[in-house]
């Protein structure tokens, strides 16, 4: 992911999708630190139009998802909150992409809440996982080691 001087790598491509409900602060965080770090970020919403985070943060994106199905994304960062997370989850589109991604040797993470959507694309199989608390907990995910103490580090 960097060049030889410790810069970003030169067309790598990352998708941050907005859903209504999402989680503010870990969406601008991401969406800043990647662009500052020279990344180049997608942020594309479910539906057209601006996306009413949780707290009632209206962000414009930059795109709409269907506009950027068909990309190939080197990286999908899902921020969590809620509703965010579930509209995330509910959305096909999304598990179709987390697949696609990961099937071609791509990242996928997901922060607070979100790591729900890796679990229902069945991403987390066999995998250690973390999330907010009690979110992954309601699942059924017997091939998933959750991991609630110390540090917790899953890469997919």
């Amino acid at each position: 992911m960097t060049d030889g001087a410790g810069g970003a790598k030169e067309g790598f491509q990352i998708l941050v999708p907005l859903a209504e409900g999402f989680e503010e602060l870990e969406a601008v965080t991401i969406i800043d630190l990647l662009r500052r770090a020279g990344f180049g970020v997608i942020v594309a919403g479910l539906r057209s139009g601006p996306v009413r985070g949780s707290r009632d943060t209206v962000i414009v994106p930059d795109s709409v998802l269907e506009e950027v199905l068909e990309q190939q994304f080197d990286m999908i960062v899902l921020p969590g909150g809620l509703p965010g997370s579930d509209n995330l989850n509910s959305d096909p589109r999304i598990h179709q992409l987390l697949g696609r991604t990961a099937a071609a040797g791509g990242l996928v993470a997901a922060i607070c809440a979100a790591p729900k959507v890796l679990a229902s694309a069945g991403l987390l199989s066999g995998r250690r996982a973390t999330s907010y608390p009690g979110v992954l907990e309601q699942m059924d995910l017997p091939d998933v080691q959750l991991c609630s103490e110390g540090w917790c580090r899953t890469v997919t």
